[in-house]
């Protein structure tokens, strides 16, 4: 067992309490994993293809829609574009509930911050805030965001790491089907794209992670931000869509044997007043 070290004067105090990380636990862990075959929590991989790129006058971001717990398949048709200003929209791969909670925070702050200003948020406010965030918590919260938006210094694409470590580019993609995304940006991503290219552009994008990584799939959702705001396509493209239906065929009465039957009379109805009976 390990063996706790009682302080005897007041240097073993302050040793104690100098800070940094503390390795204590890491022979109890190992105790209680060989000897109570007690298994440490490990880390469940999800898929996500999410891609963004900037276009004349505007940010085009997509998403497929599929969301995994593991190996199995949880949503067809989830929602990964997420709103935060009018101006200001993101794509979010990782961790479900931590994307959602994470952009409905920054969401109400960055609200918050329009009232009390009286202007539009910039986009660099909203990557500075989730940036200080994201790196308080060292990489526990699973946030992989592909951010974009239109301000006075015109349009921007942001990618930030669930660590807190941000990019500003003309083009990225995150998730776990992002090299296949990649590949279709680097080779016909170009300056000045109209908005109809950008489009076509990131949907291809989506598409590539759909078709090869297992844990992208279903549909693709496009987000178009301008200086007027944003507008999401949901369900764009649907290049999975299933073309025959299995009929429904109801078993016939009868099928399964019924052993017993009761009918209780729980309630009873008097000149309109209900009473419990029993």
């Amino acid at each position: 067992m390990v063996e706790v070290k009682e302080p005897q004067d007041y240097l073993d105090i302050l040793q104690a309490q100098r800070g940094g990380f503390s390795f204590e636990l890491c022979k109890r862990n190992a105790y209680l994993a060989a000897s109570a075959n007690v298994k440490p929590p490990t880390a469940t991989k999800s898929g996500t293809t999410i891609c963004g790129v900037v276009v004349k006058d505007a940010v085009v971001l997509a998403a497929d829609t599929r969301a995994t717990s593991g190996s199995m398949v949880a949503d067809k048709n989830c929602e990964k574009l997420h709103y935060i200003s009018q101006h200001v929209y993101c794509a979010g791969a990782g961790t479900a509930a931590d994307l959602q909670h994470t952009t409905e925070l920054m969401e109400g702050q960055m609200e918050l911050h329009r009232l009390a200003t009286g202007t539009q948020p910039r986009v660099c406010t909203v990557v500075r805030r989730l940036s200080s965030m994201l790196f308080k918590y060292q990489g526990y919260i699973g946030c992989a965001l592909v951010l974009g938006g239109v301000d006075v210094n015109g349009p921007s694409l942001y990618q930030i790491y669930p660590h807190g470590s941000t990019d500003c580019l003309p083009f990225t993609s995150m998730g776990s089907g992002s090299l296949a995304a990649m590949t279709i940006l680097e080779s016909e991503y170009k300056d000045d794209m109209t908005i109809e290219e950008g489009k076509a552009l990131v949907a291809k994008a989506i598409r590539a992670g759909i078709f090869n990584d297992l844990g992208s799939g279903s549909n693709v959702d496009v987000c178009v931000i301008t200086k007027e705001g944003g507008q999401i396509f949901r369900n764009m493209e649907k290049p999975n869509e299933r073309k025959f239906k299995a009929q429904y065929r109801g078993f016939p009465k009868g099928t399964t044997p019924v052993l017993k039957e009761d009918i209780l009379k729980l309630v009873t109805v008097e000149s309109g007043d209900v009473t419990m009976s029993g």
